[in-house]
């Protein structure tokens, strides 16, 4: 006798970033069978992990904010996260370091910001202290009310209008955060956090000045083992749900007749049938390439491709044989410009000579992902994504080349000498290996006009029973924002009961039955341990 048909209704969910974990989760915890497939051969999405020569670097997400995001997720499994995960808080959250070498400590202690601002401009003390009651004003309207919205309807938005004028919505990040600070660079390090979610300071809507309050409620962490032990643990909580999360296997199609989703056709010819089909890859992406056009009347491709997209990155993932103790886990290293170098990527989309960067040195804080001695670490800078015609099969190891020549004349001495080991991630791997449409590395750029219900939204509005996660998608990029995305799933999927029996196992072209059967491999979580 075969392996019985788990009777539960099947929901397929593509790709297995946080946000695609996230929703199986909550899907799982509200009766479905869930099945994640994911393109690239380990899970995690951008957060996946590569492990070198005894150095493991987390390809994407580093900075940990509101936890208890995570601990709702681990209880809808009957789970206790803090004992699942050993989460540690950073601080300083980021050392900022100018061009000229002056250093600001962003943490979360109120006394310690206003003496170090207080160091820069003594006058902008009182400004400051205004502009994070004006973040936590921001912060329980646009965060704790807003977040877990669905936005699927002109009601939706008109509902909050007066909100969103009262808070100056219309106003960017900088001209806000200009409103209070006049020291040139307090303003840089006051509104640099649009660019944690791929928007520019200068045109993100000013909602996103409640990260600054968010992290001073909660923190910043980091996990012991790597974001990718969050990852890890989420795919023990699905497979504990009878979940399963298949790599290697890449969707060609998200199948739909009579205008819904039906399941997912992999690249290999199998067929997945669903009940529902939740899309944690690229918005974009999804629509453009996993939807056949005769089936989207909204999400057209003329549509798609009139969006404003993020901006994309550089990322070098390096490792060292020497330690670097003076360098925090977080630094932001600005460069010469801000707005000009800010116009080049998003706006004139060229790569400038010069750049800003940002630093991460997981080892500061967990010593176990470099081997005894060493250090890890990895370096990012904002570049234009793919519309600037950068060939990056030209350009990549000279651009990595000048990123090492200043961090070893200003932060990591010795640099050259001490290389053990040396990766890089350019915008056109984001568009190859992550399909992100045109490179981009945070999907839409989260402007005030493409912000909410102007975002493709949770509940696809072109075929039913497609809904999408992650950063495209409302409320937009970075941790907390991709895991509201599955929590507004909560709104928007049906619950489980709603339908009757699991949908027919369709078969391989080899005829074994596909993922709707439970499998006998060791789980991923198993594999990662």
């Amino acid at each position: 006798m075969g392996t019985p048909v788990d009777p539960r209704p099947h929901a397929v969910v593509i790709g297995s970033g946080f946000g695609g974990l996230a929703a199986a989760v909550r899907l799982g915890a509200r009766g479905y069978r869930v099945t994640v497939v994911e393109k690239l051969d380990a899970p995690g999405g951008r957060a996946y992990v590569l492990k070198r020569d005894g150095f493991t670097f987390d390809r994407g997400p580093t900075v940990i904010t509101a936890p208890q995001m995570f601990d709702d997720l681990w209880q809808l499994c009957g789970r206790s996260f803090r004992e699942d995960i050993d989460l540690r808080p950073v601080s300083p959250f980021y050392r900022v370091r100018f061009h000229d070498g002056a250093v600001f400590d962003y943490t979360g202690d109120s006394e310690a910001m206003a003496r170090e601002v207080a160091r820069f401009c003594p006058a902008d003390v009182d400004g400051y202290n205004r502009f994070v009651k004006a973040s936590e004003d921001i912060f329980r309207v646009g965060f704790e009310k807003l977040a877990h919205v669905p936005f699927d309807s002109w009601w939706s938005m008109a509902r909050i209008a007066p909100d969103m004028i009262r808070l100056q919505s219309f106003r960017s990040v900088y001209n806000l955060v200009s409103s209070y600070l006049s020291d040139d660079r307090l303003r840089q390090v006051m509104s640099f956090h649009p660019l944690l979610v791929g928007g520019n300071p200068f045109t993100t809507t000013s909602i996103y000045t409640l990260i600054a309050f968010l992290e001073r409620k909660w923190g910043v962490h980091f996990p012991i083992g790597g974001t990718g032990a969050l990852v890890s643990g989420l795919i023990r909580l699905i497979e504990g749900q009878g979940g399963s999360v298949r790599c290697s296997s890449p969707v060609e199609r998200i199948l739909v007749e009579n205008g819904r989703a039906m399941g997912v056709r992999l690249t290999t010819g199998e067929t997945i049938n669903a009940h529902v089909v939740v899309s944690n890859a690229d918005s974009a992406s999804t629509y453009r390439y996993l939807v056949d056009p005769a089936d989207r009347k909204k999400w057209t491709n003329a549509r798609v491709e009139s969006l404003r997209y993020s901006m994309s990155l550089f990322v070098w993932y390096f490792g060292t044989k020497r330690q670097y103790p003076d360098v925090a886990h977080h630094t932001i290293c600005l460069g010469p410009r801000y707005r000009g170098l800010l116009d080049d990527i998003f706006d004139k989309k060229v790569l400038a000579d010069d750049f800003s960067l940002y630093l991460h040195r997981p080892t500061a804080t967990d010593p176990g992902l470099a081997p005894p001695g060493c250090d890890a670490f990895y370096v990012l800078s904002p570049v234009p994504h793919l519309q600037s015609g950068t060939d990056w099969k030209t350009e990549t190891e000279r651009y990595r080349k000048r990123i090492a020549q200043m961090l070893e004349s200003t932060l990591l001495p010795g640099l050259s000498e001490s290389l053990v080991v040396s990766e890089t991630l350019t915008p056109q791997g984001f568009a190859d290996e992550l399909s992100s449409f045109r490179g981009a590395a945070f999907g839409v750029e989260p402007i005030l006009t493409q912000s909410a219900y102007f975002r493709p939204h949770n509940k696809s509005e072109d075929v039913e029973h497609l809904y999408l996660v992650g950063a495209g998608t409302h409320p937009g990029a970075g941790l907390p924002g991709v895991l509201s995305s599955a929590r507004v799933l909560d709104s928007v999927v049906p619950h489980a009961s709603v339908f009757g029996s699991a949908p027919s196992v369709a078969m391989s072209p080899l005829g074994h039955a596909n993922a709707n059967a439970a499998s006998n491999e060791p789980g991923f979580a198993t594999k990662l341990r």
